[in-house]
């Protein structure tokens, strides 16, 4: 007998546990599962373990606003990010409902019965490693009445590596930070980084601290800026406020500190570029060359700035445990890197902080009605729902500042719409194109080499709203709080289900 429930969230790291623990406790009521693929909960913070693994935006506002970041450190290590998720889940009863090694494979939507079938595959609990997409398990179906996937946007089973001529023959290991070998000693050993992000950026500081030398290689310079890595607010404010208002303070300092710098940057670009140049010349030695590896000829925002806590990244530079080479690759050498500029980097480990393969929900097919919906041309109602396809949300959340923060709203938005589909008898929402065209773009609309990779499969976001993804939770949160007239969704009684 097919199981059925009400609502099945797919994904189990900080948006599927989030999205979960809000519908818990906003509709009891509700037969919830989580089902995640993976042996265990985390998503991002469990899969990546490389050195120095962190958050790249504050914890005030990477954590819930329903429960309160209390580590000490802004900046979190990826551990104690992972143990936040964790003891989320235990807490608010969410890890009762999570269901693990557990793919959904396809959605397949039923207007005569309003309902989704799902195609899942059970893996079998001794298989290691991630799952491939040729992987077969045992399959079964489960049916649900509303389907949130909170399953991110990447690959999990493999990073971006682009080719590297040569590569075959170096001597030494090759490693994605996605997949990182557990029992790889950096004491001792030359590392060279081919990449410039976030990755990049955390990974030579962390390995200089093991004994490491770092050689970050970029192909092209990135903006990076020095943060604290601990807030000096919080720190304040600790004992002379009850700690959930404190944490209240903290995060709405952090929302619009964001806000006020993203505006400010792209508003007034020159003056961004040249406050993160100087910040960063304040930090590094007289004879460093500031605009060649820090100075990018894209504007502040057009990727995603990568924060530093503490400066350590500057620091590791200043000591000598670290360098910054901005080339390109000839190629790949038995013990090193040949750069085009005609010079080399000797190497006994290459790393490849290279990027992402882009995944929409989790790379499930999905159709309604036996017609197949390809996520990359339909447009997003409100970020969050597919234009003709109903009853499924998913969760994308902010380039410029913490993804959670929109992953609540919308968790919250998905539990109002529940409230009131059951209040007034409906048993269908799905969202209508708009009756103007207009210009369309990405519903992540980054210049970022692997959302321009993944252009194709993401979905649309139109040029107003409710069709257009503001990078401003302010403003969000008033779309998402006060508009509740639902003008852009067709409900359908549950009456007419036949």
């Amino acid at each position: 007998m097919t199981e059925h429930l009400d609502v099945v969230v797919v994904g189990a790291g900080l948006s599927g546990i989030g999205a979960a623990a809000t519908l818990l406790r906003r509709t009891p009521e509700r037969s919830i599962a989580v089902l995640e693929s993976r042996d265990v909960i985390g998503g991002t913070w469990d899969l990546f373990r490389y050195p120095g693994v962190r958050s790249d935006s504050d914890m005030y506002t990477l954590g819930y606003a329903a429960r309160p970041w209390g580590g000490e450190k802004s900046i979190a290590d990826g551990d104690d990010i992972r143990q936040y998720v964790l003891r989320t889940a235990e807490e608010t009863g969410v890890r009762d409902r999570v269901r693990l090694r557990q793919r959904v494979v396809a959605a397949s939507w039923h207007s005569d019965r309003s309902l989704w079938e799902l195609t899942v595959l059970h893996r079998d609990p001794a298989a290691t490693g991630e799952w491939r997409a040729d992987e077969q398990g045992t399959t079964t179906t489960i049916t649900c009445s509303f389907l949130f996937a909170c399953t991110g946007y990447y690959r999990y089973d493999e990073g971006y590596s682009p080719a590297l001529p040569g590569v075959e023959a170096f001597e030494g290991p090759v490693v994605h930070p996605q997949h990182w070998p557990a029992d790889l000693d950096a004491a001792g050993k030359r590392f060279v980084i081919i990449g410039s992000g976030a990755t990049a950026v955390t990974l030579v500081p962390a390995l200089a601290k093991r004994g490491a030398h770092a050689t970050m290689l970029q192909r092209s310079p990135t903006y990076v800026a020095a943060v604290p890595s601990r807030d000096r607010l919080a720190l304040k404010l600790k004992g002379k406020l009850p700690p959930r208002l404190a944490y209240r303070v903290v995060r709405t300092k952090h929302i619009l500190g964001s806000i006020v710098l993203y505006q400010y940057a792209r508003r007034r670009p020159a003056a961004m570029k040249a406050v993160l140049r100087n910040a960063a010349k304040a930090k590094l030695p007289a004879s460093f060359d500031v605009d060649t590896h820090f100075s990018p000829r894209y504007d502040p925002w057009d990727q995603r700035l990568c924060a530093v806590p503490g400066g350590d990244l500057f620091r590791a530079i200043t000591a000598g445990d670290a360098d910054v080479v901005t080339d390109r690759i000839e190629r790949i050498e038995p013990h090193g890197v040949r750069l085009a500029s005609g010079g080399s980097l000797d190497a006994d480990v290459l790393v490849t902080a290279t990027g992402l393969n882009v995944l929409v929900l989790g790379g499930m097919r999905i159709d309604v009605d036996g017609r197949p919906i390809d996520p990359g041309k339909t447009l997003a109602y409100k970020g969050m729902m597919l234009t003709g396809v109903p009853n499924l949300a998913y969760t994308i959340g902010y380039t410029n500042s913490s993804w959670t923060l929109r992953a609540d709203l919308i968790a919250n938005a998905v539990a109002s719409m529940l409230i009131r589909m059951r209040r007034r008898g409906e048993a269908v929402a799905v969202a209508s194109a708009p009756t103007e065209e207009g210009p369309t773009a990405p519903v992540i609309d980054l210049a970022a080499g692997y959302i321009q990779r993944g252009l194709a499969q993401l979905p649309r976001q139109g040029h107003r709203s409710p069709w257009r993804v503001h990078q401003n939770y302010v403003r969000d949160l008033l779309l998402f709080r006060f508009d509740a007239r639902h003008k852009a969704l067709r409900f359908v009684p549950a009456r007419s289900r036949a």
